[in-house]
């Protein structure tokens, strides 16, 4: 939930856009005539870079945004509302459906959602497009897709091929192909000037390209080596073969020109080139060049020659370089990683890397999460949400295959990321399919319990997390300690979500006995420690709560930890809103807003927020209290229940919300309200943490 929620979320665009002025108007004037437009057509002929310049100049019509959702595999129909949830920077921590979540999310702004690459989804976008824009009056949605969805409403726009010369015509001023052909040339042959050249052979060229903007930048690239004559002959040689194919290879049913071009341009790689090209596509989104040494090199591909293949695989406009604020990456168009899959099962290797690409990114999940409590956090956060859809594809693969362990292990080992970084629905969906498969005994099948269990209590459900705590304890060695702290801290989850005081301390004694021991800290031990506190708390034991904290806060400390630490910092807040002191109690809870600003935590975002309107309402400042209780309300309406169905925390918010209605008046309540509600998400927490007063500022954070 980082960042501005109403700027969208649409990329730079790698390269210019050549042509298509007639197109984008007409893409304009479509999606101001209909709620949905789909742009259809082969693949390759410049879908999605129309569809990104055209909500590019839209956006300024739609005050909540334009956003751009990437449907390209893993993605499948179940994950399709997180996918999109995803992108519009929503954490799936809700019990609820997440399309009631999106369309409540949605409702009453004007949204402009670009979906990309629906052929795989049809279905399921056709469902989903359905039922947001039934729900969302002011939403509009641009799609790409190779057919229509076949929604009612549904505003087709074929995409053509750009014009190409007429046969006899000739000259740079030829039509758009010619001009995106010298572009393209231009970027990739320093002074290379397309007047200089045979003017016939660009015209046969473009012609032969059939004006598919993919097959002419992969012509542009090729530039570097071959002169225009020689490409458009060694297109007409390949056009003159049976099937314009003469690998043999079978795929999707490309227009044929953009395949012979593809087929073409793999001819002109060397064949360490040709055999990398092939093992990159079982990446999904993008990829950095560690990544590709662990999985794709062996002897016959070294290590050591893999950076200079990825440079030469860019170079010819196979690979697109992404620059990031973590390093460089890559990212292969959809349809030449189409192309690659092809040549890998051509190959007979298809298993061997898919399965390499999954052991990679589990050592990823073993690294992420021994790393996680520690310094790294915040870099370990990054670099898993840059990982998301590698990590689904890992997933994927073991569970096609119906690999038991790998499945369990990388599902349950990634617990961290499916409670760190917001995605507790994806993380469950993932979890169960895997616990599907087998529940042998053993400290995978612990794991991935506990994983599952602490997710449904974050959700609000104390029953699922009580049946996961049972079946630990038999799945679990006897006398195993991690075992023993998850079930406990399990089911005092359970009791702070019912309010039953004395289950919370029982079920947490375990933790706090064992707070100072020599393991090593784990997310569960940590979880009971706060459960305890949180029972103390509410049975008016301050102090000791505040020490139970104290001792959470220092083990936190030692080790580096900071989203845990900062959830410790949110209870005490409570514990001295309890006592009455309300410096202290803003204090805390403006330095864990901190940190979950720090790490995109809006579950930890909302239930500070909250915790700092009823501080401001004890303060007798309601209207402060009002606009809070505004901000916390958007962000609760990503996650299903305010504070996840918690009574004691639930009943706070309405008396706090009675308290600054009563003191305002109902109508100067709801403007304030709204104010916070109708914020830029920034905005308001740069509100919730504006000083209050004197002793605020004690070093905490």
């Amino acid at each position: 939930m980082a960042g501005k929620w109403q700027a969208g979320n649409l990329p730079a665009e790698p390269t210019s856009l050549v042509g298509r002025r007639g197109e984008l108007d007409q893409i304009r004037r479509a999606c101001r005539r209909s709620r949905l437009v789909t742009l259809t057509g082969v693949g390759g002929v410049g879908k999605s870079r129309l569809a990104l310049r055209a909500a590019a100049a839209l956006r300024p019509e739609f005050g909540g945004g334009a956003w751009l959702v990437e449907l390209s595999p893993p993605v499948d129909g179940p994950l399709l509302p997180h996918a999109i949830a995803a992108s519009l920077r929503l954490t799936d921590q809700t019990a609820r459906p997440m399309v009631e979540v999106l369309a409540e999310h949605l409702s009453g702004r004007e949204v402009l959602l670009v979906l990309d690459a629906c052929e795989h989804l049809t279905g399921a976008c056709s469902r989903m497009v359905i039922t947001l824009l039934e729900a969302v009056p002011g939403l509009r949605v641009l799609a790409t897709s190779r057919r229509p969805l076949e929604v009612p409403g549904e505003l087709v726009y074929l995409v053509d091929p750009l014009p190409v010369p007429a046969a006899g015509a000739a000259g740079p001023a030829c039509g758009d192909a010619v001009a995106l052909l010298a572009e393209r040339a231009a970027e990739a042959v320093p002074g290379f000037d397309l007047a200089d050249q045979d003017q016939e052979a660009v015209s046969r060229l473009c012609r032969r390209l059939e004006g598919i903007p993919l097959a002419i930048e992969l012509a542009g690239a090729r530039l570097r080596e071959l002169s225009v004559p020689e490409l458009a002959d060694r297109l007409d040689d390949r056009f003159s073969a049976p099937d314009g194919d003469p690998e043999g290879v079978s795929g999707p049913p490309w227009h044929q020109a953009l395949r012979t071009a593809i087929g073409w341009s793999h001819e002109l790689c060397e064949p360490a080139e040709r055999l990398l090209w092939a093992r990159l596509s079982v990446f999904a989104g993008d990829f950095d060049a560690e990544a590709v040494r662990e999985v794709c090199a062996d002897e016959r591909l070294p290590e050591a020659d893999i950076g200079l293949l990825l440079d030469a695989l860019a170079g010819g406009s196979i690979l697109t370089w992404l620059p990031t604020g973590a390093g460089e990456r890559y990212r292969m168009l959809d349809t030449l990683r189409e192309y690659g899959a092809d040549r890998l099962r051509h190959l007979g290797e298809a298993e061997r890397f898919r399965r390499r690409h999954r052991d990679h990114f589990l050592s990823l999940a073993v690294r992420g999460a021994a790393g996680w409590l520690g310094p790294g956090q915040i870099s370990w956060y990054d670099r898993m949400i840059g990982e998301h859809d590698n990590l689904r594809a890992a997933l994927e693969v073991s569970l096609a295959a119906k690999d038991r362990l790998p499945a369990l292990r990388l599902a349950g080992l990634l617990a961290f990321f499916w409670y760190g970084c917001g995605y507790a629905k994806e993380g469950r969906h993932y979890l169960q399919q895997a616990l599907d498969l087998d529940t042998r005994p053993g400290p995978e099948l612990v794991q991935a319990l506990w994983a599952d269990g602490h997710l449904a209590a974050t959700q609000g459900d104390a029953g699922a997390a009580e049946i996961r705590a049972a079946q630990i304890e038999l799945a679990a060695e006897p006398g195993d300690p991690y075992a023993a702290s998850c079930a406990g801290a399990l089911r005092a989850m359970a009791g702070v979500i019912r309010g039953n005081l004395v289950q919370a301390m029982a079920e947490s004694e375990t933790a706090y006995q064992s707070r100072f021991d020599d393991e090593p800290l784990t997310i569960a031990k940590l979880t009971g420690l706060y459960c305890r506190a949180h029972a103390l708390t509410a049975d008016g034991r301050i102090d000791e709560a505040v020490a139970v904290l104290e001792d959470a806060r220092a083990l936190c400390e030692r080790c580096g930890e900071l989203s845990m630490r900062s959830h410790g910092d949110f209870l005490r807040g409570q514990a001295e809103l309890s006592a009455g002191r309300l410096d202290l109690a803003v204090a805390y809870g403006q330095a864990a807003l901190r940190t979950k600003r720090r790490l995109h935590d809006s579950f930890g975002m909302g239930r500070t927020v909250d915790l700092l309107a009823l501080a401001a309402g004890a303060a007798g400042r309601a209207h402060r209290a009002a606009r809070l209780l505004g901000l916390a309300q958007r962000i609760w309406s990503t996650h299903g229940q305010a504070q996840a169905g918690v009574p004691a925390l639930v009943t706070a918010r309405r008396t706090c919300e009675k308290q600054a209605r009563d003191l305002l008046g109902d109508n100067a309540y709801e403007v304030a309200f709204r104010t916070g509600f109708d914020s830029d998400i920034d905005a308001g927490i740069n509100y919730a943490l504006e000083p209050e007063g004197e002793g605020l500022h004690n070093g905490l954070g």
